[in-house]
């Protein structure tokens, strides 16, 4: 996993069309990356955003949003290993 700012992302084997893109996202969103086909979580501001705002660094599709606390991935550092569940309800 790689982290830019206050965005952890990594590849994935998925390949997606363009769905509901966003230049601005809301923290906690989960996003999709078409060009580097990577997963993304955005727990605050980018390198990219503006003031407060969130911003990837190229449009995402959104397709989820942590439910729990986001603060929790501000202790998450480069290259560390991450488990992602997804929890129905």
């Amino acid at each position: 996993m790689s982290r830019w700012d206050d965005e952890i992302y990594f590849s994935t084997s998925v390949i997606a069309p363009e769905e509901n893109q966003k230049e601005l996202v809301e923290i906690g969103d989960l996003g999709y990356w078409l060009p580097q086909k990577a997963f993304c979580i955005f727990f605050g501001p980018t390198l990219a955003s503006k003031g407060d705002e969130t911003r990837p660094a190229n449009m995402v599709n959104v397709f989820g949003r942590i439910t729990g606390d986001v603060t929790v991935l501000e202790r998450v550092y480069e290259g560390e290993r991450i488990v992602i569940d997804r929890v129905d309800g």
